[in-house]
This record gives structure tokens, sequence and C-alpha cells, in this order.
């Protein structure tokens, strides 16, 4: 409770007149850092100058080209100056010094902001006003191809964590004005840059609007992840499916915002949110456009019968081999209860322990290196389902249903989503087990139900199937050649403008 009153009255602190002061009042909130460097010079051979920045951070061939060469030249104070050292500080900002962004600052507070961001100070000694000159130049890491989201066709670039190259990787596709960036800060300690993207005329400005309240309304101490914000800002935490669609390919992004869609983009992450993020979306890929319009819609509709293979096949085994036997072939009935003469638990309990042995064997495969973690994931799958299968604690198709049941779950685009279905998998495992067939229905109807239930920025999470958008459905289990989506949809939230004037003609 007492930091509050402290915090404010750092926040209101102007800049001490005397350059030493500064220092030492700089040097003393910094910890005496010892990446902090300072160096005391005299610019127009007549005034005490001070110049700080933080070691790492900033770009060195741009402060000694750009910053010491122009401060170092042969420049005199005119005699109408003399006296007068603003005017001095407006010269140097104006004439002299030749870097691209400045800044003037009169706050501790915020000379501190851009000293911690990268920029170099300069104070003339006896103004209580400072230069903050942009001059950032650490190490990135370079623009390789994506590391979560396979491409098989299309660009192979990929966000970074640097938050100037994301801006730039979706401005080279979308060379628009209309294409509107805003910048804020949140975090009260690692004050962390995160953009809003928006294409105007194209995204809804109610939608805007919401996103940028949502955004502004969060108060948290450290942003080091979009993740942060994916639960602030989300219309509700009481669901396992994502509202919002993350990604770090710049051609999906590109492609969400030129339907109308929102882009938030944090410095630190190459993952990129965008909104609103409908059920519809989770199954899209960029590869859907790159190709054909019918061999999309046949991925497509693997991808939804992935989804229910994924979610079901292991609530139809037990209901099925414990409820409704009649429902069989005979003669698969009667290899099926071969398999299980040995097997001493129950269908429910052979499928809960074989899921979480794969799901234990999954988790092990993404935290071991990368050097031997393919090889333990797969050897490990193999050896202990076999070794599980000869020492008689499931039965071989039991064995099977997982691992179709873990493939499928690969084939989803977006790990969201996937993550989503494991979950869900459980609930509907134990009503087939309680109730058969009648119990997945009761699941189904509630999953069903919830879904239609849920919003994304305000937009319908099931749109465009709930409420039906006719022209919308082009684009969602199917995908019509272009000269058919003439129109940009419905269902996320845009205006729906033509993107395609007059379709051409056939030779």
């Amino acid at each position: 409770m007492n930091n509050a009153p402290i915090a404010q009255t750092h926040h209101q602190e102007p800049i001490p007149a005397n350059m030493t002061d500064t220092l030492h009042l700089v040097k003393t909130r910094l910890g005496h850092s010892t990446d902090l460097v300072t160096r005391q010079m005299q610019v127009m051979h007549a005034w005490p100058a001070a110049l700080l920045y933080i070691e790492g951070m900033v770009d060195t061939q741009m402060l000694h080209q750009s910053i010491l060469e122009s401060l170092m030249q042969e420049v005199r104070p005119l005699p109408e100056w003399e006296g007068d050292k603003s005017a001095c500080l407006t010269y140097l900002r104006n004439e002299v010094l030749v870097a691209g962004d400045m800044e003037t600052v009169d706050k501790l507070s915020d000379l501190l902001d851009f000293l911690l961001a990268g920029s170099v100070i300069l104070q003339l000694d006896g103004l209580s006003t400072a230069i903050a000159i942009s001059a950032c130049g650490w190490e990135d890491r370079n623009v390789t191809e994506p590391q979560s989201q396979t491409v098989v066709r299309g660009p192979m670039e990929g966000f970074t964590e640097n938050l100037r190259t994301n801006t730039t990787l979706v401005r080279r596709k979308i060379r628009s004005p209309e294409l509107w960036l805003e910048t804020m800060p949140i975090g009260r300690v690692t004050k962390t840059n995160v953009a809003l993207m928006f294409i105007h005329g194209v995204a809804e400005d109610g939608i805007v609007e919401e996103v940028r309240r949502r955004l502004r309304a969060i108060e948290i101490d450290s942003v080091l992840e979009s993740g942060y914000l994916e639960e602030f800002i989300q219309d509700t935490a009481k669901s396992p499916f994502p509202t919002l669609y993350n990604s770090e390919r710049p051609d999906t992004i590109a492609a969400g915002l030129l339907e109308g869609r929102v882009a938030i983009l944090v410095d630190g992450t190459p993952f990129v949110l965008l909104v609103p993020a409908l059920f519809n979306h989770f199954f899209q890929s960029p590869e859907d456009y790159y190709q054909r319009a019918d061999i999309s819609t046949l991925i497509r509709m693997i991808r939804y019968l992935c989804f229910f293979i994924a979610m079901l096949a292991p609530s139809f085994y037990i209901a099925i081999t414990t409820y409704h036997q009649e429902m069989l072939p005979t003669g698969l009935l009667i290899n099926l209860a071969a398999q299980r003469e040995g097997v001493p638990f129950p269908a429910f309990i052979e499928a809960v322990l074989m899921e979480l042995t794969y799901e234990i064997l999954r988790e092990a495969g993404v935290r071991i290196p990368k050097t031997v973690g393919q090889a333990v994931s797969i050897v490990g799958t193999l050896v202990v389902g076999q070794a599980a299968v000869e020492a008689g604690v499931v039965s071989a198709a039991m064995v099977i249903i997982v691992s179709i049941t873990a493939i499928s779950s690969y084939v989803i685009p977006e790990n969201g989503m996937s993550i989503a279905v494991r979950m869900l998998r459980f609930v509907l495992m134990g009503l087939a087990a309680a109730f058969g067939f009648y119990g997945i229905l009761i699941g189904m109807l509630c999953i069903l139900l919830h879904l239609t239930s849920l919003r994304s920025f305000g937009v319908s999470y099931m749109s465009p199937y709930a409420p039906f958008q006719p022209s919308d459905i082009k684009d969602t289990l199917f995908r019509l050649p272009w000269t058919h989506m003439r129109r940009r949809p419905l269902s996320a939230g845009g205006p729906g403008k033509q993107r395609l004037k007059k379709p051409p003609k056939r030779v």
C-alpha cells in the first residue's frame, strides 16, 4: 500500500537541472548497474553535457557515427545564444544530430523509460530537459521458417521476437495506407510494447474499439508473451475452446486482416493474436488458398472428420463394448471378446490408462531435447503399447483406437483447438462408460449448446453456421474458387465489402 505514493512521486519528478545530480539519480535508480554507460563531454566547445545509454541495447555504429561525431563537430555557439542553453539544445536537435527519431523529455520517469528502451539520453548541464535519441540495436533472431506451424506451400517466413520486424513482415504483404498501427505499453514493470493492427474501412469500428478498450483495461506488472494478454481479453475463461487465434505466420495474419479481423502483436514473442476468432477459423490453413479449391475442400472435410474422431473414437469404443455389443458384426465381436479375455479392467479404465500414457509420452516428447525427443517418443510409444498388450493390461484394439485418436488430433491445424478436443475426450469417455450412447449424445448436445453461446468480441463463435450466413458458407466446410468469393465474410465481423470486383473472362 505504501508503494503508490512513491510511484506517483517518481512519475512526477522532474529531471534535475544539474547534470551531476541527474547522473547520480539515474545510477541510484538503476542500482548502479554495470551496463549503464555515462560519458561527460563539452558540446559546441562551450557547455558541459552528459550522454547516457545501456550497453548492449544501442547500435554502436549509430552511436559513434550519428551521435558522437555529430556532437564533436566544429560548431561554436553564436553570440545571441549567450546564456540560452535551451536554444542550443534546440539547435543540436534540429541541426546537428542526424538521428531519425528524437524526443524531448522533462520527467525523470520518461527519461528512464527511453533509456531502458534502447535510447541514448543527452542532457546539457543547467537544463531540466533532455533529448532521447532512438538508437536501438540489440541482437535479434533472423526471419526463419515457422517452428510450430509447418509450411506445405507458401511463404517460408515466420515472425520473430522483434515487434518492428513483425510489423514490417505484415506491411510487406499489405502495402496499403489503410493498414493502421497503434502501439501502447502494457505492464507496470516490463512496459512491453503491444501493437494493434487493422485495415481501416475493412475492420468494423466497434470491434477495433472493443479490442482497444480491453487492452487498455489490463493492469498487470509484466507481459512476457501474447498468452498473458489472451487470458485478459478473451470473452470467457469458462470454456475449453479458444476464442482467440494465434499464429507465427505473416501470411495467416495478413489474410485475417484482409477479412476484417484485428491483429495484436506483442514485443518479445513470434505468436500474434487474431480476433475475432470463430470455430470455423481453427480448421482453416493458409495452404487452403494456395492450391485448387477441390483439393482444399477435401482436406477441410478430412480435418472435420478427424476432429470428431479425436473427440469420440474412445467414447464409441467404450459404449459399444460395454452396452451396445449387438451393433457389432458377429465376427468382430468374437475377436474383441477374445482379445479382452485376459484384460482385468473394464473398457473405461483401459481407455483412461492408455490415454494418460499417451499424454505423458506426448508431453515428454515436447520437453526432451530435440536431438533425442522424437526417437524417445516413438520408441516409448511402441515399446509401451506392445508391452501392455503382451502383459494383458490392455487389448490390441484399444491400442489401435488410441493411436487413431492421437493421429487425428494432429490433423487440426491450430493447437488450441486440439487441446480442447483432448480435454473433452475424457469427459465423453466418462459419459460413455456411465450411459453408453445416450451419455455421448447428452455430452455432444451440451458441447453444441456451449459453442452456440460463445462470443468472440461480440461475434457469434459458431458463425456462419449459427446464426446462419448463407453468403459465408462458401468458405467454411467447402472452399469455393476465388471467382465465387467476391465479398469478404460477414461472420468475421467486417462489413462484407467486395474484394473481387469482376471475375476474369474465360478465353
